[in-house]
């Protein structure tokens, strides 16, 4: 890990432009503030700036504005090698210490596997895994000593998902990964927290639904990305492993653990014929 003495600290948030990636940012910025004006002083969170990726350039101009906290704006397509590499490069030229890293860009398709296009599905495996891996290995070089890392998942992570199986075993793999990565950086004083939502109110479902519909009793525990992100933030604050957002969500992945995979995935295609046949 690199020495951090006088660097600029960093914040960098990946889907910045909307969802949970859109949320980071603005209780953040509403965090830092707040602590600026309790310190009174010029120092408190002055020198920090947010880097705000995504590749809607116009979404992220608009974002800034809103931010009190000074802003970068890297409008970059994360799985492209390309822009990875022009993003390192700006980590150098910066002589960067990252004091919070969100890797938060991410999207899902439902929908039976066969009825969706490989593209597609392929692309949700380099969205999902791939970018994330390879933008966290870049980082942590540049991590400060208790530095954070939060790695969206998700809560179809604890179990395969029948009508969602690329995204489930997307997310199945960041929680996994994470999982390692926190027992291996928690020596550098870099703690890692997996979030683990179920689903929320934001704009995922708008792509999400192109092929089917999710389940009307997952949108029965549907709650504000507000609410994720601030449960998140905590739980990193407390270094905590894992952050799981409302009580249904913490039973299902209690419930994960106990219960035979087999007979979940039973018991929601269950649900889901009888939803079919009221429909």
């Amino acid at each position: 890990m690199a020495k951090q003495t006088g660097k600029k600290k960093i914040i960098i948030i990946t889907g910045a432009s909307s969802g949970f990636g859109m949320e980071f940012a603005l209780q953040l910025d509403k965090l830092f503030h707040s602590a600026k004006k309790r310190s009174c002083t010029k120092n408190g969170h002055g020198d920090t700036e947010m880097w705000l990726i995504a590749r809607r350039k116009g979404r992220l101009e608009e974002l800034s504005k809103a931010l009190s906290t000074p802003t970068k704006i890297v409008a970059m397509d994360v799985t492209r090698e390309e822009d990875i590499l022009a993003f390192r490069e700006m980590l150098e030229k910066e002589n960067a210490s990252i004091k919070i890293l969100i890797n938060s860009a991410g999207f899902g398709l439902m929908g039976r596997f066969d009825a969706i296009s490989v593209e597609e599905q392929l692309e949700m495996l380099e969205v999902n895994c791939k970018a994330l891996t390879r933008l966290t290995y870049e980082c942590i070089p540049f991590l400060c000593k208790n530095g954070r890392i939060l790695q969206l998942a998700s809560s179809a992570a604890f179990v395969p998902q029948k009508n969602f199986a690329i995204y489930a075993a997307t997310k199945s793999y960041v929680l996994s990964f994470s999982r390692a990565l926190r027992e291996e950086l928690k020596e550098k004083s870099i703690w890692v927290t997996v979030v683990c939502p179920g689903p929320a109110n934001t704009e995922f479902f708008d792509r999400a639904e192109k092929y089917d519909s999710t389940l009307a009793i997952k949108k029965l525990t549907m709650v504000s990305p507000e609410r994720v992100v601030r449960e998140a933030l905590l739980d990193s604050h407390h270094k905590k492993a894992l952050s799981i957002c409302s009580f249904p969500m913490k039973a299902f992945c209690i419930l994960s653990k106990i219960v035979p995979h087999g007979w979940i995935l039973w018991t929601v295609g269950l649900i889901g014929k009888k939803a079919a046949i009221h429909d």
